[in-house]
């Protein structure tokens, strides 16, 4: 049967190996994960835990690379993103940072039930069994009694102006690509992978000279997973920039179609929201009463 010749706007995909071989890395990733928290909990699966970890984590990273790239010959072959394939992209997109919003709502939900409620309840009917005393492990207060928390406008405050103005970078660069000015889309997306490193890297300096731990301390759990994360994220932005500045040079974007620089600055933007909420409450807020840590 001959193929007849294609009068939609949709895009069907050809025959692609890299849903299995993600599917596969995942669960390869997970077991070996599963293995290695055993053996270190005294588990009678010996050494290879991590090994089979990075081998799963090996083949998430080729999938991540060849079904991007995949898709990055899509985009520039002309006819396979059209405009309705390029809106369910950005449709997709927006659900993906969705997610990422729920997913931070968790951690800033764990942070302000600690925060706000810093006391044991009270009940009219008896000790509840097995209730964790706020109070004797707080000490009534937050922060905690004995933590010192960072000086918000010190570093903190440094890493905020730094990523505010990557936020205003990476948009230049957007503004510069939508009206064809490659060199100053270069121009801007260097600056704006520049500041993201910088932040990077200052946040690091910071953590190694926390006054507290992760483990043993509610704050300090919830201090490094909300930023940690966030600053998970930030690298794997920054690497998403940096892949789309590779783009530019190469070519790739047109004026009226780069939907996938408009993603990475789109996630860029919600990388920066969260730093500014993390910032308030977790640094400012959280911060107010307690004792700062020395520099």
């Amino acid at each position: 049967m001959a193929h007849d010749e294609v009068n939609h706007d949709y895009h069907l995909v050809n025959p692609s190996p890299w849903p299995a071989v993600g599917s596969l890395g995942a669960f390869i990733m997970a077991v070996g994960a599963i293995i290695w928290m055993q053996t270190a909990n005294g588990g009678l699966f010996g050494a290879s835990g991590p090994a089979v970890f990075l081998i799963g984590l090996a083949a998430v990273l080729f999938t991540m690379v060849g079904w991007w790239r995949d898709v990055i010959k899509e985009a520039n072959s002309g006819k396979d993103h059209t405009a309705v394939v390029q809106l369910g992209l950005r449709y997709g997109m927006v659900l993906f940072i969705a997610s990422e919003v729920m997913f931070f709502v968790a951690w800033f939900w764990a942070y302000f039930n600690a925060a706000l409620f810093p006391e044991s309840p009270t009940s009219t009917s008896g000790d509840i069994v097995g209730r964790v005393d706020r109070t004797e492990l707080f000490g009534g207060v937050w922060p905690p009694e004995g933590i010192a928390t960072f000086d918000p406008w010190h570093l903190p405050f440094l890493n905020t102006v730094i990523l505010v103005t990557s936020s205003f970078t990476v948009t230049w660069a957007h503004h510069a690509l939508r009206h064809g000015d490659r060199k100053t889309t270069k121009l801007a997306l260097w600056i704006t992978v520049i500041l993201g490193i910088i932040f990077s890297c200052v946040q690091a300096y910071e953590y190694s000279h926390a006054a507290f731990g992760f483990s043993g301390n509610v704050y300090g759990a919830t201090f490094f997973m909300a930023t940690g994360f966030h600053g998970f994220h930030v690298i794997v932005g920054t690497i998403f920039l940096f892949v789309c500045l590779f783009r530019v040079y190469a070519g790739h974007f047109k004026p009226e179609q780069h939907f996938g620089f408009e993603a990475a600055a789109w996630y860029w933007h919600f990388v920066d929201t969260v730093w500014i909420f993390l910032f308030a409450a977790i640094y400012v807020w959280g911060s107010m009463g307690a004792v700062p840590a020395a520099h």
